[in-house]
């Protein structure tokens, strides 16, 4: 499949040592009214991507919360999802995820069998991702959903094999993901260790809250870094610690 403009742009982050921003929302904790102001507050902060969904996603309002950003920015909108029921064209481009560091044969390529002719009509741009969920210190969400063990936070050799392994398999990206409510960030180590051996770009996210955390993952070699917990307790930090990945 054709290289889009997300992709364009996220590899662009790698090759010329920049970092990119993304909010992520639950679309059951951010309400449409809100997503107007939301949505400006992202446009003035320069935010670079919205990742949109969930876990579990109960209210069904994924594709009005991405029509009113839309109308209010100009900025991407990634569908983060968290089965193939959260899959709407009303967004820009799509992570096909496969969580590579478990074993349950459902999320590696179940539920991509079962999507694939959605998927394939639904003129989103379609990013191969390589799922990586890493242990933050407390059981998260996606942890239980997908009934898998997340990489020990301080095996990154593990983590390294894995990454390679998506890499090789043709992933366009690799995702790691300490999860929602994580205690502690994914380590630098880890991420250098990851980042300056693979030539695709590395998204990380999880249990960053703070400009110092950006700017230390940016450092280590995150290409675009991803919030989401912290700004849904206070959207004020979304001008702060987007501007962390463009120091």
């Amino acid at each position: 499949m054709k290289v889009g403009k997300v992709l364009q742009q996220l590899q662009s982050f790698k090759e010329n040592n920049k970092h990119g921003f993304a909010v992520l929302i639950d679309p059951d904790k951010v309400s449409p009214n809100k997503m107007e102001q939301f949505a400006r507050d992202c446009q003035d902060a320069q935010v670079d991507f919205l990742f949109v969904g969930g876990s579990l996603v109960l209210q069904h309002q994924i594709e009005k919360c991405i029509s009113v950003f839309k109308q209010n920015s100009n900025i991407p909108v990634l569908l983060f999802p968290g089965n193939p029921a959260q899959v709407t064209p009303a967004a820009d481009a799509l992570l096909y995820l496969s969580l590579i560091s478990g074993r349950n044969p459902e999320l590696l390529i179940g539920q991509h069998v079962v999507s694939a002719p959605m998927v394939r009509h639904s003129g989103l741009e379609i990013l191969s991702t390589g799922y990586m969920v890493i242990d933050g210190g407390v059981p998260t969400t996606v942890s239980y959903m997908s009934n898998s063990h997340p990489i020990p936070s301080d095996k990154s050799d593990i983590a390294l094999c894995t990454a390679w392994a998506g890499e090789m398999q043709g992933k366009h990206l690799v995702y790691m993901d300490a999860g929602s409510g994580a205690q502690k960030p994914i380590s630098t180590d880890m991420i250098a260790k990851v980042s300056s051996n693979i030539s695709i770009p590395l998204i990380v996210g999880g249990g960053i809250n703070t400009a110092e955390k950006v700017r230390a993952n940016c450092q280590a070699g995150a290409d675009l870094i991803v919030v989401g917990n912290a700004i849904e307790k206070d959207a004020s930090l979304i001008q702060e610690l987007s501007a962390a990945t463009k120091y």
